[in-house]
């Protein structure tokens, strides 16, 4: 008879966004630097169902966005 529970423990790194974002691609940018922008410019979206897609995207990748300052 076999275990009834197997599991397997996975290491998370969180990725902290800060916002604001670059808001333009500038010649030169790592990319770290592009990809912080486009992530950034994601979570400024108008819609609101666009934003809450976003952060529950965000949440399963371990992706947070923070505030400058706080």
């Amino acid at each position: 008879m076999g275990t009834a529970i197997d599991y397997q423990k996975l290491m998370t790194e969180i990725v902290f966004i800060n916002l604001p974002g670059p808001q333009e691609p500038q010649p030169g940018m790592s990319g770290g630097e592009l990809l912080h922008g486009f992530l950034a410019e994601l979570k400024r979206a108008p819609d609101a169902n666009t934003r809450a897609f976003i952060d529950s995207v965000a949440a399963k990748w371990s992706v947070r966005y923070r505030e400058a300052g706080k």
